[in-house]
């Protein structure tokens, strides 16, 4: 089988439809992904989380198990885009992130299942498999038995351990628990504290921000249905959706390795409880993201907080969006009336890769310069909590 360098990784993100995918048939792809799930129960494998869902698809030779069971997803490493190129902020390298498998066998699912509108594993549509799926990942990650995974994901994602508030994984009960660990607050300082102007980022993530929402739909966002309105599940004339038109936007990609609890950019007062917004489980890689036949964003499961911005007075929307194998948000701030300071923790995923997205409104924020370069030529940046994010625009 061709490895990593048998694809051409220097090109740009590709547009993924049904016709750039191999002809694998779905319903053997639906049995690899409900295969992996199961796959994931510490029991089945000693816990060795590489021969789950957290194998990386350019090195499948190693999850051999897998490739009885669909050999055609071989061709998905072979010759297609298997990751997206990343910016390391501190540095400027530009480096290519390999995509799990359990991400890919969802894309094709999602591109090439979803708009046939094929019957998958017995006469489950796409959607009703994933969030199955979904659900089920986040039951045997709950599960106590789950601890024997967390040895070899630390080892697999080269977990800093000196980080953690508390280090000693005989202390944790499961691997969701472990997957939503506290950091020592030291090891993520506000950058800019002391600047009444400054914004911070939201999560150690893969970052994008645009100046306006057109900007990022040009850049970045080509799903056709996406609008301000859309992704916070309010009408179009609701007041909140009325200030944030035109909005700028900052989104935070959360991969399994990072940690996963989300922090407040901004001082701000919490105006109403988190609204849980029912949706799909699709994935929300960039690949997906940048799919003009369907807007993720704003159909995936997510829960809005809406916030006032205490120096402006102006509201702000905090969008926590879930996604494939996602199990849940939860809120730890969100109290109505309650004030949040930068840099303060809003809440955590439960295991999965994930998204949040900061809706500000026009003008209030001016991006760090580093950043809207790289997101201009389509490139996320990562950056680490509390890291700049932005600047009010001098008066």
């Amino acid at each position: 089988m061709s490895s990593l360098h048998g694809s051409d990784i220097n090109k740009p993100l590709e547009e993924v439809d049904s016709n750039s995918l191999p002809n694998t048939h779905n319903d053997a792809v639906a049995h690899a992904l409900t295969s992996l799930v199961g796959h994931s129960a510490a029991s089945e494998h000693g816990g060795d989380v590489t021969q789950g869902i957290h194998g990386h698809i350019h090195v499948l030779d190693h999850v051999k198990w897998l490739k009885g069971i669909v050999p055609e997803v071989q061709s998905l490493a072979a010759h297609y885009h298997v990751g997206n190129f990343v910016i390391k902020r501190e540095t400027g390298e530009k480096f290519f992130e390999s995509m799990p498998i359990y991400a890919r066998i969802g894309m094709h699912l999602l591109f090439c299942g979803r708009e046939q509108v094929k019957l998958l594993e017995g006469s489950k549509r796409v959607e009703d498999l994933l969030r199955e799926q979904s659900v089920r990942e986040g039951k045997i990650y709950d599960s106590p038995d789950s601890v024997k995974s967390i040895p070899s994901f630390i080892q697999t994602y080269k977990i800093q351990m000196d980080e953690l508030l508390e280090p000693d994984i005989r202390k944790y009960r499961t691997f969701n628990e472990f997957f939503s660990r506290k950091l020592k607050p030291e090891v993520r300082p506000v950058q800019n504290a002391d600047d009444p102007s400054a914004f911070c980022c939201a999560a150690d993530s893969r970052l994008v921000v645009y100046q306006s929402v057109d900007l990022a739909k040009k850049f970045w966002i080509k799903g056709d249905e996406f609008t301000i309105p859309a992704l916070l599940d309010l009408p179009a004339e609701d007041p909140v959706s009325i200030a944030l038109d035109g909005a700028s936007l900052a989104i935070f990609r959360l991969a399994p390795a990072d940690y996963h609890r989300f922090h407040s950019p901004f001082d701000a007062t919490i105006k109403e409880a988190p609204r849980d917004v029912k949706g799909q489980y699709y994935t929300v890689n960039p690949q997906a993201i940048n799919e003009p036949k369907l807007d993720v964003l704003s159909v995936n499961k997510r829960s809005v907080l809406i916030v006032e911005h205490k120096a402006s007075g102006k509201p702000i929307a905090f969008v926590a969006v879930g996604a494939l194998l996602v199990g849940s948000v939860v809120w730890t701030i969100s109290e109505p009336g309650a004030s949040v300071c930068r840099g303060q923790e809003l809440g955590y995923f439960a295991y999965g890769g994930s998204t949040v997205v900061a809706v500000f409104p026009q003008g209030l924020i001016d991006f760090d310069d580093d950043l809207v370069k790289n997101s201009d030529a389509t490139l996320e940046t990562l950056v680490k909590v509390g890291s700049s994010l932005g600047h009010a625009p001098s008066a």
